[in-house]
């Protein structure tokens, strides 16, 4: 049986969250504040629809969507309102890991193909409100989406004979055994609606519930025993803490077994505190949190290392780093952008020798170079458009389209990151 995800939803209804089930009654003025309690109370995913009648409406609510992306540390997919490639762009651009497209409108049916071959089938959903839209639309939905979405409950054996997208169910019901249910059907992959998205809702004792039924809950989950850790004469493991994109070592800290399962459970990294005796929840006090990306025991089973993602600054003193007191050698910065790049260019390398069905990396290959280099192009004239535009935000949007394609064409003619940096050092 596959893990499940527990995935609140938010409508926003004029620049706030409002109870889509109950009249449009108002549950939060704000909407910032109630997607990052979600995230902070164990939530898996968030699912956000802008309910927007007007396109100032909609740009309110796409700004909405940015400020979310930044504090939530879940992934979000996002909808409402889309008529246009434009605003699939907009949406992706506000951090969604995922655009919605809304499959009771016709302008929908229009937009999915070229949206999944623009930006990739992986980053297409839809959303659904009967099963004769899934049946009548099939084609559509299979080639260039990657997730459905539906909006109430339905007959889901019988969507699983038409389709294996991966299905969230967001309903109104709030009993226990219906949601139980929807949870253990094989196609399903997480629960919305009015009872995930309760404000009183404890996930993580929820999630024990299910367990107990039988179902899989997503969650970080040790292959290994800690007893199977060996221990320093106090008890206790160290933990070297890694910053998962810049590998810049943050700190230095100790768990015992609570602090390492409550760790795995939680994904917040948690420590012992020799000095108070105590468990602490890094950024329990300051916020700045560190959320656990993977564990890694080294070769003699002692010292553990966590790259994770951290919240603000790592230590105590306001520096980046434990780490910042040179009494050897040069004083220098470890943090590494060049590694981000790096990423991102193993990926499109990796698609371009593995593919992988509904890929927009994938379509630009199979182009070839004159499609690559049209999109170099495109994205450049885009970059000049929103540098004369007043809203500096889009250049960061369209420089990292630019950046991206660039990286394409890159891989495509066989120059690397190592090239570029050798060819600027030598300048």
């Amino acid at each position: 049986m596959s893990y499940k995800r527990l995935i609140p939803c938010i409508f926003i209804y004029k620049g706030k969250a409002v109870k889509w089930f109950d009249n449009m009654e108002v549950l939060s003025d704000n909407v910032v504040a109630l997607a990052k309690e979600y995230s902070d109370h164990g939530a898996d995913e968030l699912l956000v629809f802008d309910l927007s009648n007007t396109d100032q409406e909609h740009d309110e609510s796409i700004d909405l969507m940015k400020k979310i992306n930044r504090v939530i540390r879940i992934p979000m997919v996002a909808g409402g309102n889309i008529k246009r490639q434009e605003d699939v762009k907009k949406i992706l651009y506000t951090g969604a890991k995922r655009a919605m497209l809304n499959f009771s409108k016709p302008d929908a049916h229009a937009l999915i193909e070229d949206a999944a071959k623009r930006f990739g089938k992986e980053k297409i959903a839809v959303s659904l409100n009967d099963f004769d839209a899934l049946f009548k639309q099939q084609h559509l939905i299979q080639n260039y989406s990657s997730e459905i979405v539906f909006m109430h409950r339905l007959d889901l054996d019988s969507v699983m004979n038409v389709t294996d997208i991966p299905c969230v169910v967001v309903t109104d019901t709030l009993e226990e055994q219906e949601l139980f249910k929807i949870l253990k059907c094989p196609g399903v992959k997480g629960l919305s609606g009015k009872y995930v998205s309760g404000r009183e809702l404890d996930f993580n004792v929820y999630k024990e519930e299910c367990a107990k039924e039988g179902i899989k809950m997503t969650s970080f989950e040790s292959i290994m025993e800690f007893s199977e850790f060996k221990l320093n004469s106090d008890g206790l493991l160290p933990v070297i803490v890694q910053h998962y994109k810049t590998a810049e070592v943050l700190m230095l800290a100790y768990m015992n077994q609570e602090a390492f399962d409550t760790t795995v459970k939680t994904g917040k990294m948690t420590y012992f505190s020799r000095s108070r005796q105590s468990l602490w929840v890094k950024g329990e006090t300051s916020g700045h949190f560190q959320y656990v990306k993977s564990l890694t025991i080294d070769c003699d089973k002692d010292t553990l290392l966590a790259k994770v993602e951290q919240v603000g600054a790592a230590c105590h003193t306001g520096n980046p780093t434990c780490f910042f007191q040179p009494i050897v050698g040069n004083d220098y910065d470890e943090t590494n952008p060049l590694q981000v790049f790096e990423s991102v260019y193993s990926t499109i390398m990796d698609r371009k020798s593995n593919p992988k069905e509904g890929s927009y990396t994938n379509y630009l290959f199979d182009k070839g170079l004159d499609k690559i280099l049209k999109k170099v192009g495109e994205e450049a004239t885009e970059l000049v458009i929103a540098a004369k535009n007043p809203n500096p935000e889009e250049i960061k949007y369209e420089l990292s389209d630019f950046l991206y394609h660039a990286m394409v064409l890159m891989v495509e003619r066989g120059v690397t990151w190592e090239d570029i940096v050798q060819e600027l050092a030598e300048r």
